[in-house]
């Protein structure tokens, strides 16, 4: 039973019929799950639309719970402790927990659920399940995450040691540490705002060299995905030419 079960929730390039009819129903319920994001007034019809969306998604999640030994391949109770922790879980997880405001009145921890309203929005992320392109850049990531981290320190370093050095340089002109931080961040981005600039010769020089540094370092991830990107592709389109015709002598 939980195998079928897992057959229909799981994506697949060859679902079933229910599997497909299980797929759409998700996606009206994200996109319904949305709507009322789009209005300041609490009306009725969507509180209705919350409720009954949260409702799928919690059962969703459930599901995906009570399988997680079939996704994992691993027939063991590490699987179900594991599932909980997966991107998906999380983004569902965090995507559901805003909406249980019915219980507030009985909880009074759960108020604080409240400030988790902004997370809603990430209802959306819950799309990138039933998208093939979604699921292609997400593997990307998971085989390219060493690069992308490795180029993230990268960044971080650099952000705080320009910050270190304007900070020092040019101390009129940031109050904070926090301050430089911020300029450093936007340099090594390329975008100003002109809101915090160095005003001295010296100053400007750490600024020019920022932003130089900084095309360099912002270029790293977009070749890496780029890379990986263009792998995946021409693996998945192999894949599929050798399923086409593994039946040929």
């Amino acid at each position: 039973m939980r195998k079928r079960i897992f057959q229909i929730i799981e994506i697949s390039d060859n679902a079933s019929i229910l599997g497909t009819f299980y797929d759409c129903i998700m996606i009206v319920a994200i996109t319904a799950s949305l709507v009322p994001l789009a209005f300041k007034a609490d009306h009725t019809v969507f509180i209705f639309i919350d409720y009954s969306t949260v409702g799928i998604f919690i059962i969703d999640y459930l599901l995906r719970f009570i399988t997680a030994d079939y996704k994992f391949r691993k027939k063991s109770i590490s699987s179900f402790a594991r599932y909980p922790f997966s991107f998906y879980a999380i983004i569902d997880l965090i995507s559901i927990l805003p909406s249980l405001t019915v219980l507030h009145s009985g909880f009074k921890l759960l108020r604080l659920l409240r400030m988790m309203r902004a997370f809603r929005g990430l209802h959306i992320f819950k799309v990138l399940r039933y998208s093939k392109s979604m699921r292609i850049i997400t593997a990307v990531f998971q085989k390219q995450k060493l690069a992308l981290v490795a180029v993230g320190t990268l960044a971080i370093g650099y952000i705080l040691v320009s910050a270190l050095v304007v900070f020092n340089v040019e101390p009129d002109s940031f109050e904070t540490f926090f301050n430089a931080i911020y300029w450093s961040t936007i340099s090594l981005s390329s975008i100003t705002y002109g809101e915090i600039y160095p005003t001295t010769t010296v100053g400007q020089v750490v600024s020019m060299v920022s932003s130089l540094v900084g095309i360099a370092i912002v270029a790293l991830p977009t070749s890496i995905i780029t890379a990986g990107y263009i792998d995946e592709i021409n693996g998945d389109n192999s894949d599929e030419y050798k399923s086409k015709n593994s039946g040929e002598p």
